[in-house]
């Protein structure tokens, strides 16, 4: 290989570096929900709107609310897996619960007459 090739390679080298530093810049300034998410009826998609919260976090969240019941509050976040404390800080502001809507009821039968 010759010292011009060599260097062209080292250049390539070089651009898909910066271009993927570039690319998790860009994923990392992700804007903070405009209102809070209540993590009782969030998709794994509004979860993803969140600081620090990738698909791994929002089905964390998500298959704990599956398996122990809705958030009573808002610090049941700390017992999910992969949720610390600095985490959590930063997720607080952006995150609140509340109870599910309850479905629709169907109305009664009127009694015969």
């Amino acid at each position: 290989m010759t010292s011009r090739h060599f260097r062209c390679l080292a250049f390539l080298c070089a651009c898909f570096v910066c271009l993927g530093a570039t690319q998790s810049f860009a994923a990392a300034k992700k804007h903070p929900p405009v209102k809070p998410i209540n993590l009782n009826t969030a998709s794994a998609a509004q979860l993803e709107e969140l600081p620090g919260v990738g698909p791994v976090t929002a089905k964390a969240i998500l298959d704990f609310r599956a398996k122990s019941g809705p958030f009573h509050r808002v610090e049941d976040l700390l017992a999910v897996h992969g949720i610390s404390r600095s985490k959590f800080e930063k997720l607080r502001p952006y995150v609140t619960v509340a109870p599910a809507a309850p479905a629709p009821q169907k109305p009664s039968p009127k009694p015969p007459i």
